[in-house]
């Protein structure tokens, strides 16, 4: 069994999110969850598992996934949890994975968005939540616990949100365009539209969760 490295999900959002190198130039094992697994058998590439409830498979597609993976993981549809967070669960308890790129999390239903943004904050992941990003063709979402870090630019990406999704004590923002001092955030917000100043940008904070989103544009998206 693979053990160790970047693990790959992918989710079963819309295509249409998919970063452009989907299938030819992203490193690492796949685990497919739900449709996500067909996707990624059409797109030739073999997943190491398959995790979900497969509710939105008809019976021959479950049989192709079922010739075409070992590691199969079913789960009843009426659950507590999402068929995403059964994958990161996996991923990281199962196959020791050191980080979690998640695909296709995003667009589509608004509410399965959510899920997978706010998963970061269940105590069974927070403690992961820095080894956890989700990905599309636009943006590269990743998560912060308390620290001073420094963020390098990705070089398609133009622009920078910081948003906290717990109160945060002393948020500086200290060498992008748009700069904090030791600042009280009391509630979720997102300070959207800031900017790298060069390719590097450096922030810190002393308590709650942080998401950091570097995005571009649809037109630069499809022209980088």
């Amino acid at each position: 069994m693979l053990r160790g490295g970047t693990f790959n999900l992918l989710v079963g959002g819309p295509k249409a999110n998919w970063p452009a190198d989907f299938a030819e130039n992203i490193v690492g094992p796949w685990i497919g969850v739900d449709r996500g697994t067909l996707r990624l058998i059409d797109n030739n590439v073999q997943p190491v598992a398959a995790i979900g409830d497969f509710d939105s498979l008809a019976a021959p597609e479950l049989q192709r996934v079922r010739r075409n993976v070992k590691d199969i993981r079913q789960s009843q549809p009426e659950k507590d949890f999402t068929d995403t967070q059964m994958a990161v669960s996996v991923a990281f308890n199962d196959y020791a994975a050191e980080r979690v790129d998640i695909y296709g999390a995003t667009g589509g239903r608004i509410d399965h968005f959510l899920a997978n943004l706010f998963l970061v904050l269940e105590p069974q992941f927070k403690a992961y939540a820095s080894q956890i990003r989700l990905i599309d063709k636009q943006n590269t979402i990743s998560f912060y616990l308390p620290g001073h870090y420094t963020l390098e630019k990705e070089p398609d990406k133009n622009y920078l949100a910081f948003i906290p999704l717990t109160p945060i004590d002393h948020l500086s923002l200290i060498n992008e365009k748009y700069q904090l001092h030791n600042e009280p955030i009391p509630y979720p917000i997102s300070f959207a539209s800031n900017e790298f100043v060069g390719k590097t940008g450096e922030f810190q904070f002393d308590t709650g969760l942080l998401c950091v989103i570097q995005s571009c544009d649809t037109y630069e998206a499809r022209h980088e």
